[in-house]
Parts: structure tokens; C-alpha cells; sequence
């Protein structure tokens, strides 16, 4: 389908009872579930079901909790459609949720990719212990603005979001800095982040570096769905390249802007969010305000997956 374009949440979309009206109804889902508890030799279904919530937002837990969710939501609504469906012209994902789009679009298996979340998580957290920050967000400040503040308290830029939200990370100290110069520059409102480091900056570099020695232990094929790069925002279909950008991905910035604009540029003007909520359809309204949002979550699945079909799949 030329115009449709696939994507997938990242980390900050999860709650507590994610899945399990998924897992309740839907034998593909059940079954997705119980192949994570058991390629993990953990309770994720159980974490995601029940919690507790402080076990469920560690970032070893959270990023496959995320994934399982979104792939969950993904095949449930193929399933659905039966053999309407087509596949999209692109898919993309936020940080993590790259990773949901790679299995979607036949990079990864199911296995390999929930494995190497699991250690993404691990290495992202033991990175944030040795290098302790965390990231903020900074509602209502241009781009300009938001380098200024880098600058001047040595963070870095991490996520360019939307017009009007930019995630800067660093370090205890720089963060502290970066308060204070917000105020400076006259950025108001400044939310901080529930993870446990400094992720997309050069603090993550261990975890990075981690990645890298691991990621050829797992099997990587050509995308059959162009996928959109978090760093460059443009489209890979190559393996290797698509190695070298989960490495990085870890210690730059998630260009999610440039993203969504560059699937507008390359014909895509309707945008399928398949997770629990909607952060990624508020965050692409904030974007462009002309093209058609459709938010595929566990709740109502099957009147949504009714309205995909006599949208987009007729």
C-alpha cells in the first residue's frame, strides 16, 4: 500500500494491564506471549498483565514488554483482515520500537529480536548505573533553543520529537545545569523522563559499544518493507546497514520529526500506530495536521481494525 506507513511506540507508552485483553481473546497473541516467557525464562506476560509498575518501567523489563504489546496488537490485526491484508509502503519505529518494525518487515525473527531487546535493556541500564543521568523534556523550545541550552550545560539533544518537544539528555550534573539555563532562555515547562540514564547521547556509549560486540550473534535478513532510520530518517533495506544503525541508534538522536516527514515527502498520508496508546499519532498531529491517523491499541481492536478496513482495505 504506497500511501500507509506502519510504526510502532517506544519507551513511555507502557502501563500496567498491557496485553491482557489481547492475550484473553486472541489465540495468536496467546501464543506470542507464552513464547516470550519462554525465549526469556521470564514472567513477562505476567509483568505486563499485573506489574508491579516500578518492576515493569525498568528498562531491562520495559523494552520487551513494549515489543511483545505492539506485536501483539500487530498480528492481531492481521489476523483480522485475513487476506485483505497488504503490506505497507514503509514501517518505523521510536527507539525501541525500531525493533517492532524490523520483525514486521522480515529483518528479524520473532526470537532474535525479543533476545536482543532483552540485552538492549540490560546494557542501556548497566551504562546509566556506571554513567548515572537521565533526560528531559522541553516543551515549547525551537531547535535553537535547544542547542543553546546544550551548549551552555553540556547535554546533548536525544529526540526531536515534534514541533515543540525536544528530549535533551546528560549526565546528574549537566541536567542540573540545563535547569537553570532553561529558566534563563525562558523554556517554562520541563518534564523529566521515568528511565534510568541517559539514553541517544554519548553517556550510553558502553551500551553502544556492548551492542556491537553481540549484534552479529543474530540473524539479520534484507528489510521486505523499507524501514525508516531513527538517526538519519531515511529509509534502509540493507542488513548490514540496519546493524550499524541499531549500534548507533543507542548514542544519537531519535530523529522522529524528520521522520515522519520524510514518509510525507515519499507519498505516505496515512500513518497506522500499532501499541498500547497513542503517543506516536498525538505526537505526528503535532507534525502535520493533513494526513490520516489511525491508532490500532488492544482496547476495541476489532472495531478499529473495522475502520482500517473500509479505509485502507477495501
Amino acid at each position: 500500500m504506497d500511501n500507509i506507513a506502519f510504526i510502532f511506540p517506544g519507551q513511555g507508552s507502557q502501563a500496567i494491564g498491557m496485553g491482557k485483553n489481547l492475550y484473553d481473546n486472541y489465540d495468536i497473541a496467546r501464543k506470542l506471549f507464552h513464547d516470550a516467557d519462554k525465549i526469556l525464562n521470564f514472567p513477562l506476560s505476567r509483568l505486563c498483565f499485573e506489574g508491579p509498575e516500578e518492576e515493569l518501567t525498568k528498562t531491562v523489563n520495559v523494552q520487551p514488554a513494549i515489543f511483545i504489546t505492539s506485536l501483539a496488537c500487530f498480528e492481531v490485526a492481521r489476523s483480522l483482515l485475513k487476506d485483505k491484508y497488504n503490506a505497507p509502503a514503509l514501517v518505523a519505529g521510536h527507539s525501541l520500537g525500531e525493533y517492532t518494525a524490523l520483525v514486521v518487515a522480515g529483518v528479524m525473527n520473532f526470537k532474535d529480536a525479543i533476545l536482543l531487546l532483552r540485552e538492549r535493556g540490560r546494557l542501556m541500564n548497566e551504562a546509566g548505573v556506571k554513567n548515572p543521568g537521565g533526560m528531559l523534556a522541553l516543551i515549547g523550545a525551537s531547535g535553537k533553543i535547544a542547542e543553546v541550552i546544550c551548549q551552555k550545560s553540556s547535554t546533548e539533544i536525544s529526540n526531536i520529537n515534534s514541533p515543540g518537544q525536544i528530549i535533551i539528555s546528560g549526565n546528574t550534573e549537566s541536567l542540573q545545569n540545563a535547569r537553570t539555563i532553561c529558566g534563563e532562555e525562558g523554556i517554562r515547562r520541563i518534564i523529566p523522563l521515568k528511565v534510568s540514564g541517559a539514553f541517544h547521547s554519548r553517556w550510553l556509549k558502553p551500551a553502544s559499544d556492548g551492542l556491537n560486540a553481540i549484534i552479529d550473534d543474530y540473524t539479520f535478513n534484507d528489510a521486505k518493507i523499507p524501514v525508516v532510520s531513527n538517526i538519519t530518517a531515511e529509509m534502509l533495506t540493507d542488513a548490514a546497514e540496519i546493524k550499524v544503525e541499531l549500534v548507533n541508534q543507542i548514542i544519537r538522536c531519535v530523529q522522529w520529526q524528520k521522520s515522519v516527514e520524510n514518509m510525507i515527502s515519499a507519498g505516505v498520508n496515512n500513518f497506522v500506530e500499532f501499541g498500547h496508546g497513542q503517543v506516536l499519532t498525538n505526537l505526528i498531529k503535532r507534525i502535520n495536521q493533513d494526513v490520516i491517523l489511525y491508532n490500532v491499541a488492544e482496547d476495541s481492536i476489532e472495531s478499529q481494525v473495522e475502520i482500517l478496513q473500509s479505509s485502507l482495505y477495501q
